[in-house]
């Protein structure tokens, strides 16, 4: 064992070096442990932004702008540790899909009627 203040080599068990007498024992550790990091479960939560994309796009504009903002509220939550409001947001997000996905296909079919009936209408004149 080496002495760390003069480089002098004494016996393995020494406690004091032979040469200019300091002390060889270990000094106690004095750091403090921290505490486990306690871990939250992952919890998946569907944040439905394609869906909400496409049937913004695809469906009914204004029913998709809400299913938008939801969606996009969805992961900013999660990583708050937000569950219940990542789950809210989740599912206000979905509705808001459904909304502007029910309202495009009424639209549609309404849209897809009037114009067989104004093709009928113009036949028979």
């Amino acid at each position: 064992m080496f002495c760390t203040q003069c480089g002098a080599n004494n016996t393995d068990g020494a406690t004091v070096c032979s040469q200019c007498g300091r002390n060889l024992a270990p000094a106690p550790s004095l750091a403090v442990q921290a505490p486990p990091l306690v871990q939250t479960p992952a919890v998946y939560v569907p944040n439905y932004l394609v869906f909400a994309i496409l049937s913004t796009v695809l469906c009914c504009l204004p029913a998709g702008i809400p299913a938008i903002v939801y969606a996009a509220q969805v992961n900013g939550r999660l990583q708050a540790g937000d569950i219940a409001g990542a789950q809210a947001a989740s599912n206000n997000a979905k509705m808001w899909c459904w909304i502007s996905l029910g309202l495009g296909l009424a639209f549609g079919l309404i849209y897809g009627i009037a114009v067989v009936v104004g093709i009928m209408n113009h036949m028979n004149h």
